[in-house]
């Protein structure tokens, strides 16, 4: 019950609705009036001639990181409602017969659907985007991958942000928060600045960041492929420098990340959050 009231609430209120998709939406905007202008003409100087392909791949890579915080800010909008609650009704429910963990398992599960039918709506959209512009769908292995990258993307999201919401007990602090994550998480995601042009210190920001490594998920299944296959006659080296300045994969020392270890790093990272989560909760109890 207390699931289908957070869905019910959230997608009730249009407005928060928008708000929490508010980051998503300036991506798209910047895209469209000049950053997908930029991006195509770097990959064209890459490659040093033009392919149709071109407008295809960069589309591919930023609306990729647009899934990705669509992923964040859609739980952050839905948690939203558990900090009202606290404001308002925390001694309504906790007075209760239901029991603590049952009300805490339900802003969670409910959170957490919000985010994975936002992200899933999100990669819709993705998909008839590119495939408008010339693109393919992707192959059904891809499309697996695709899903486990939602799924992953909005649980590590939401543990994430469930976390962090246990010490914010107001809607004005929480304003905050929100205001200041849907600000920065495009930056760290490395959407609106190339993760390889930013200042080592900063790289190291992002690829620590757990969600960076949803974004190189949905990068790696969205872009891969066509990346290669236009790399194909470039000199070695050059499609693996792309695809480490675009953040499609992370360098640490000598290592290169891959799909499968993002995929473990956003599985970790959200065993560790709710880990957290519990521990704190339990010390709030006590």
């Amino acid at each position: 019950m207390l699931t289908y009231r957070m869905l019910l609430l959230f997608f009730r209120d249009r407005l928060n609705v928008f708000f929490s998709l508010f980051a998503t939406l300036i991506i798209l905007m910047l895209y469209v009036m000049f950053l997908g202008d930029i991006m195509e003409q770097n990959l064209q100087q890459a490659l040093g001639f033009w392919d149709d392909q071109i407008r295809v791949a960069m589309a591919s890579l930023t609306m990729a990181g647009m899934v990705a915080v669509t992923s964040v800010t859609s739980c952050i909008g839905a948690l939203g409602i558990s900090v009202a609650d606290k404001e308002n009704s925390e001694r309504d429910f906790l007075t209760s017969p239901i029991p603590r963990w049952k009300i805490t398992l339900g802003y969670v599960t409910g959170a957490g659907m919000v985010g994975l039918i936002m992200t899933s709506l999100a990669l819709v959209f993705v998909l008839v985007y590119v495939t408008i512009i010339g693109g393919s769908l992707p192959s059904g292995a891809n499309i697996g991958k695709l899903v486990l990258t939602v799924v992953l993307s909005a649980l590590c999201g939401n543990a994430m942000m469930f976390f962090a919401t246990l010490f914010i007990n107001t809607r004005n602090a929480f304003s905050g928060f929100s205001s200041v994550v849907s600000s920065l998480i495009g930056f760290i995601m490395g959407i609106f600045i190339p993760v390889g042009v930013l200042p080592g210190t900063v790289q190291w920001v992002v690829r620590i960041f757990p969600m960076s490594h949803a974004a190189a998920m949905f990068r790696q299944v969205l872009a891969d492929e066509k990346l290669t296959d236009m790399f194909t006659s470039a000199p070695d080296g050059y499609l693996q420098n792309f695809r480490v300045l675009y953040g499609l994969v992370y360098e640490y020392g000598g290592f290169t990340s891959s799909f499968w270890f993002s995929a473990a790093v956003l599985a970790g990272f959200t065993m560790l959050f709710l880990t957290l989560s519990v521990l704190v909760m339990r010390n709030k109890r006590n």
